[in-house]
């Protein structure tokens, strides 16, 4: 109990004064809980006396239960009021560490098994404590709270029962931190179904159209029903293990209450205690554990609480890549390759590459699929850093260069496109959040894309759905091409960027590029002809080495990839159906 209490306050921040303030206060609400015991009894004793009840003690009983029950009220109202919404300030919080974390680990972290885990941390689980984690620990602690704070009026009363109250919760407490050792052993194995299953449902959806254009949809659902029915099997396991023990747990304090009652009884039979003692005594037997009897169906709740915080921390606290420092502007930008080799999953995908690109000029990556082209210009932009070598910008290593710094002066347009699911105004705008309308309308018409813009029913205001489900693809590259263009950024990589485009618009797009060029450094990786020769030089890679460097002219006059990449590509423009 104290370890999840800690965990939240560690994770409040500022928010944690607000959290301390209200434990503090549920203790108060639990001395107030045993208020209307001592006006039961005042009026049990009243009632066994030769006197009677009186209007002294009638009065003095209603007022210490109105009293009850307002202070009760009050003290509530002040505890919601500080803890409602605390768990939604934490978790805003929360999923904004995580985000800001995301953006500085390395792109291999992103692979298909942890989307299960991110989408799972930044979703299910921060949705299930944020939601849950005031109510089941204001349940938790004040169950506890309210049930030591009878027992100890209690025991003033008739120490025997004190103690005997006071050792049933003991008892109780001592199971519920068996109930967390068996929560610890098993609500992982929950956790990572549940993030298993999220995996496959999003691969279930994304690969839908795949899998029925095959005849698969069927076959498709395999994976997803065995991930359903693995969760499934871990949540029967988790109530099996859990349920034996709550279920003890509860039968502690009914077996508490028959041994009151009775002791009660037998002290009551020997003459030990009043009437009037025995009455409260007997009354206090089921009033006493009614607080910490609800916790049995809690605990499991609080251990699954602890499981999902320990996944959001997983993610939390993913090594980050170093941060650079440099923050001075870069006074040009050719691009250096010094020995640099970079694996991926233990397996070498660049292998001894060294390259220059000079300012201001134009570079064609070729090679066979598979041969690293792509990853070059990932390691440029430094999403991965790399094992060995050095990668320079401007003379200055990226690995020095703040994020901000190198990132402001790269546009890339990689080969799947990747829209937001908002408009295509907002989409174009991502390249330069600053830019007005006009620049955002020059862009798209420099991309081809303002004329298919404009016939929609909403033209630039038109949500683009998730992915950019409601363009096709051709209709995405431009609007991701538009984007780089509005960036400006003086270093351009073209990933595969003209692969997609249909014959009509290809013209049009190599002159937009063209003009988006100029006076730029530009990395290109296409497999089409005639955007390989116009290139200043042309770098040929295959299985993550450099094997050929130079002009279309020389390197059509070599035997080696590039000649094979030529005849390819000869014969790929003759074949006709």
């Amino acid at each position: 109990m104290l370890r999840i209490v800690k965990r939240l306050l560690r994770i409040a921040g500022p928010n944690g004064k607000r959290l301390k303030l209200s434990f503090g206060i549920s203790f108060i609400y639990s001395i107030l809980e045993s208020l209307p015991t001592c006006a039961l009894f005042a009026m049990f004793n009243g009632l066994c006396s030769p006197n009677g009840v009186t209007k002294q003690l009638l009065l003095f009983c209603t007022v210490l239960l109105v009293f009850a029950v307002l202070a009760k009220w009050l003290v509530r109202y002040i505890v919601q009021v500080l803890q409602v919404g605390t768990g939604f300030y934490i978790f805003c919080d929360q999923r904004l560490e995580i985000g800001d974390t995301l953006k500085r680990v390395p792109m291999g972290y992103y692979s298909k098994k942890n989307i299960g885990e991110i989408t799972s941390a930044v979703t299910t689980d921060s949705s299930f404590v944020e939601n849950y984690s005031m109510f089941y620990l204001d349940k938790l602690i004040n169950g506890f709270l309210n049930t030591a704070m009878i027992s100890i009026f209690l025991f003033f009363f008739e120490w025997r029962i004190g103690l005997l109250s006071l050792a049933i919760l003991g008892i109780s407490v001592t199971v519920y931190f068996y109930l967390q050792l068996i929560g610890k052993r098993v609500t992982p194995d929950r956790q990572k179904a549940q993030a298993g299953l999220v995996t496959a449902a999003l691969e279930y959806i994304h690969g839908m159209a795949v899998a029925k254009s095959y005849g698969f949809a069927g076959e498709s659902l395999k994976d997803f029903y065995a991930k359903i029915e693995e969760s499934r099997h871990q949540n029967f396991r988790l109530e099996v293990k859990f349920s034996p023990f709550v279920d003890l747990f509860q039968f502690m304090f009914h077996f508490g209450v028959c041994l009151i009652v009775f002791i009660s009884g037998y002290l009551l039979l020997g003459e030990t205690i009043t009437l009037a003692k025995a009455l409260l005594l007997i009354v206090a037997a089921f009033i006493v554990y009614l607080p910490a009897e609800g916790l049995g169906a809690v605990i499991p709740m609080i251990r699954l609480m602890e499981a999902s915080l320990d996944r959001i921390d997983a993610v939390k606290d993913v090594p980050a890549m170093p941060e650079g420092k440099q923050m001075k502007e870069l006074e040009h930008h050719d691009i250096e390759f010094r020995h640099v080799t970079f694996a991926y999953n233990q397996k070498e995908v660049i292998r001894d590459v060294s390259f220059i690109i000079p300012c201001n000029t134009m570079t064609a990556i070729v090679g066979p699929s598979g041969s690293g082209k792509t990853t070059l210009c990932n390691l440029i932009a430094r999403f991965w850093d790399v094992q060995h070598g050095e990668i320079r910008i401007g003379g200055q290593r990226v690995t020095d260069m703040s994020t901000q710094l190198l990132l402001s002066n790269l546009s890339m347009v990689f080969q799947n496109v990747y829209l937001f699911n908002d408009t295509i105004y907002n989409n174009i705008c991502f390249g330069n959040p600053k830019a007005t309308r006009e620049d955002v309308v020059e862009a798209a018409k420099k991309a081809c894309c303002h004329d298919f813009i404009m016939q929609l029913e909403q033209g630039y205001n038109t949500m683009v759905g998730e992915g950019g489900a409601s363009l096709s693809g051709g209709e995405k590259q431009r609007i991701s091409i538009a984007r780089a263009i509005l960036k400006d950024a003086p270093v351009i990589m073209l990933d595969e960027a003209t692969a997609s485009i249909d014959p009509e618009n290809e013209v049009l797009i190599q002159k937009a590029i063209h003009s988006l060029v100029k006076d730029k450094t530009v990395i290109m990786i296409a497999h089409r002809l005639q955007t390989v020769v116009k290139a200043n030089q042309i770098l040929v890679l295959e299985a993550g080495k450099l094997v050929q460097q130079g002009t279309h002219t020389q390197l059509s006059e070599q035997n080696g990839v590039y000649r094979r990449f030529l005849e390819a590509r000869l014969e790929a423009s003759n074949w006709q159906i």
